[in-house]
C-alpha cells in the first residue's frame, strides 16, 4: 500500500547552483548527498516535512554524471525539470507485483538500491499517463 509521496525528482544540469536555487528561495536544506554509479547521477534530497508514517517527503535533486545515464538522456532530450514522482511503501516487492498484475510495466525484474539506502523501482511512464513513478522503500532509519 503506497503511504505517502517519497519524493520528487528534478533532473538538473548543476547540482550545486540548482541546491542553492532551492536553498535561498524555499530555505530547503540538504537532508543527505550522494553519487549513484549504477544509476549515473550525483543527487542531493532536500528535506521538505516528517510524515505520519515515520518517513518524510523530499526534493531529489538529479545531476547526471554519464551522457548515458537514464538522468543524462533525459536532460540532453527534455532540459532540467521535473524527472519522476515517487511515493513511498512498506513493501517495494508487493506493490511492485501489485501493479505488475494490473497490466503496468516494472522496469526492474527486482528492487535496486536507490538514495540513502533504500530499495526502489520504476514503473513505465506510459502505463503511468507520462509519469516515469518510482516505488520505493526507505531504510527504517530514513
Amino acid at each position: 500500500m503506497l503511504t505517502r509521496i517519497d519524493h520528487i525528482g528534478i533532473a538538473c544540469f548543476d547540482l550545486d547552483k540548482t541546491v542553492e536555487f532551492y536553498r535561498a528561495t524555499y530555505g530547503f536544506e540538504v537532508f543527505h548527498t550522494e553519487v549513484n554509479e549504477e544509476q549515473g547521477v550525483r543527487e542531493a534530497m532536500l528535506k521538505i516535512n516528517e510524515t505520519s508514517d515515520g518517513g518524510a517527503s523530499y526534493l531529489q535533486l538529479l545531476e547526471s554524471i554519464r551522457e548515458d545515464s537514464a538522468v543524462g538522456k533525459w536532460l540532453a532530450k527534455n532540459g532540467e525539470g521535473v524527472h519522476h514522482i515517487a511515493f513511498g511503501t512498506a513493501d517495494v516487492d508487493g506493490d511492485a507485483q501489485s501493479v505488475r498484475d494490473k497490466g503496468v510495466r516494472v522496469l526492474y525484474d527486482e528492487p535496486r538500491t536507490g538514495s540513502m539506502g533504500s530499495r526502489i523501482t520504476f514503473l513505465h511512464p506510459k502505463d503511468c499517463h507520462g509519469v516515469l513513478t518510482e516505488l520505493v522503500t526507505s531504510r527504517p532509519e530514513h
